[in-house]
């Protein structure tokens, strides 16, 4: 018999967010990966220890954080055969991921290295955008409204172009980019309500409207939702 791999979303920081489907596999599931940088805890196993089995095998994916591709794929090249393994020898393995394992997650690393193989089922998270929208207590969209979800890492011109004609607008992947990405908000019109969610969900959450904010850098979790929309919510 091969096991089965599971993708499983763990959310944004709060443990109490995870599904209940989360939580099941997570307590049978007897081995457990998760990605960190070199030489630092995981956020997600963080979020996700107390609802392992005491007895659950901790296989850790250290990815290096460098521009150069080639290092993070040798390092998913290498997780995927350990996982593979583990999976040959009829062990389930349940590979977790902050927010939703296919949101900008890495998850899908392993997906196109092992759906060939072996069964993959995935288990959805609650994201950044849900969880920052939350924290807001504010739709990220309403009736027809479209949301546009933008990495910070495009450059200016596609990005004021896109904000330009963007009724809602969630920004990720900000971080050293904020001086630049504060700027543009200015020039398209989303500057006035566009808020930053700092560690959504977590004890440690912080919400700033963008134009308090006078760093040049944003921590990692850090996400910038915008709604410029006419829709009337109180309708």
């Amino acid at each position: 018999m091969i096991g089965t791999l599971y993708l499983v979303g763990v959310g944004t920081g709060d443990p109490e967010l995870l599904t209940i489907k989360a939580v099941r596999i997570l307590k049978e599931t007897p081995v457990i990966s998760f990605g960190q940088k070199p030489n630092t805890s995981s956020r997600a196993l963080g979020i996700a220890k107390n609802f392992l089995s005491k007895d659950a095998i901790l296989l850790p994916i250290n990815i290096p954080m460098e521009i150069k591709r080639e290092p993070a794929k040798k390092a998913y090249d290498e997780a995927a055969k350990k996982i593979e393994q583990h999976l040959k020898e009829g062990q389930n393995v349940a590979y977790i991921c902050e927010g939703d394992p296919l949101f900008y997650a890495s998850a899908m690393y392993l997906i196109e290295r092992l759906k060939s193989k072996i069964k993959i089922e995935v288990i959805p998270g609650i994201t950044s955008l849900q969880a920052a929208s939350s924290a807001l207590v504010q739709p990220l969209v309403s009736r027809n409204e479209i949301l546009k979800i933008l990495p910070a890492t495009l450059d200016d011109e596609r990005l004021l172009v896109e904000l330009k004609n963007a009724q809602a607008v969630a920004l990720i992947k900000i971080g050293r980019h904020f001086a630049r990405i504060k700027n543009l908000l200015k020039k398209s019109g989303h500057i006035e309500g566009a808020k930053i969610v700092i560690n959504a969900s977590c004890e440690n959450q912080q919400i700033i409207n963008v134009g308090d904010y006078d760093k040049d850098e944003l921590p990692y979790f850090a996400i910038i939702i915008s709604h410029k929309g006419g829709e009337v919510w109180s309708e």
